[in-house]
């Protein structure tokens, strides 16, 4: 697996990627905002564009999502879906699964209780 730190927006977000199989596990840390969203589209958007036929987003350390985060996600989701591929949440924390729950956006989504959950769905 290779792993890599992709960045922060004023230390309140942290965007970590690695690679598992052909999946993309992407980790968010911190906050994910009207300030902070980009610092998760651009690593999306690359896993994506680089064969991410799965990607993972890990929101076990992600403390916050509002409006603006949601959006990054569904978009990712479009463009992963358009190549076959899909977004998957595994280890929301409650803050972040209620924004979900909220909007209907959990709808969309394959959501995971856990990372492990999430890669054991997709490797069978």
């Amino acid at each position: 697996m290779d792993r890599g730190m992709v960045g922060s927006a004023r230390g309140r977000l942290n965007v970590a990627v690695r690679r598992d199989g052909s999946s993309a596990i992407v980790t968010p840390v911190g906050e994910l905002d009207h300030h902070t969203a980009d610092v998760l589209r651009e690593p999306l958007e690359a896993a994506i564009a680089d064969g991410g036929v799965h990607v993972v987003l890990d929101c076990s350390r992600l403390d916050f999502c509002d409006s603006t985060g949601l959006n990054v996600l569904l978009g990712a989701r479009l463009q992963a879906e358009a190549g076959g591929g899909g977004i998957h949440l595994a280890a929301m924390q409650p803050v972040v699964a209620r924004v979900f729950e909220i909007t209907g956006a959990e709808a969309v989504f394959t959501v995971h209780e856990t990372l492990d959950a999430a890669l054991a769905g997709l490797a069978g």
